[in-house]
């Protein structure tokens, strides 16, 4: 990175990775200022579109971003996942597809044109592996892979049309793998002790990936180890 002063935005700073995020570039002292944006400490609601223009103009007073990073999704809240087909509903899938994937969207609506275009700059957003295609060998789980899965599409239109106005611009989905946050806990009875992750350490792992992306790797997803997910 060059001198000159930058800003980092992180929606849903206060979840586990958020939070961890939000230490961790701040400690780094690359920004000016790390915007840290949430429901409960800002108003941020990725519901909300309103709220989410009102974020991005208290941003556009200060230093341009360089980095966007939407740490937020939703899983099971209010919801089980579904285990098979005769589960399925139409409030649990439109609700996952608000928060999983419109609510990034829309907030890369308005986050995206603060980027400056003579210098790298990076969104990013919390995919999972569950919401690869071509991984899927199990099935179930409808709304929530359908809605990552909706999310990497939405990134990938992202990542095309960025590229021809911001050549150095990278836009990436991101799967922390199993985190010790509200997200997972009820499900992390059969994941390994040494697959669960605190959040700094999962933080810490999807910064390190984020700042060894190029312009080439723009489009895809990519686990906390930095192997690319299948799409």
């Amino acid at each position: 990175m060059d001198d000159q002063e930058q800003a980092a935005v992180v929606v849903g700073a206060s979840g586990g990775i958020g939070a961890a995020t939000v230490r961790l570039l701040r400690a780094s002292g690359r920004f000016a200022v790390v915007h840290a944006l949430s429901r409960s400490e800002t108003g941020f609601d990725l519901e909300d579109e309103a709220s989410i223009a009102e974020a991005a103009a208290r941003v556009a007073e200060g230093p341009p971003p360089t980095l966007v990073f939407v740490a937020t999704g939703v899983l099971h809240h209010g919801f089980e996942p579904e285990r098979g087909y005769r589960a399925l509903g139409a409030e649990h899938m439109l609700r996952d597809y608000r928060i999983n994937t419109v609510g990034p969207a829309l907030t890369a609506k308005h986050f995206l044109p603060l980027t400056p275009r003579d210098r790298r700059a990076v969104f990013t957003a919390l995919s999972a592996r569950v919401g690869s295609i071509g991984d899927n060998r199990l099935g179930g789980w409808h709304s929530y892979r359908a809605s990552k899965a909706a999310l990497n599409m939405v990134l990938r239109n992202l990542a095309l049309e960025l590229g021809r106005t911001h050549p150095q611009a990278v836009v990436a989905g991101l799967h922390p793998g199993t985190v010790d946050t509200a997200l997972s806990q009820p499900f992390q009875r059969e994941v390994r002790p040494e697959r669960l992750f605190t959040a700094d350490h999962s933080a810490e792992r999807l910064l390190a990936v984020i700042n060894g992306l190029t312009p080439a790797d723009s489009g895809g997803v990519f686990a906390w180890d930095g192997a690319r997910i299948p799409e």
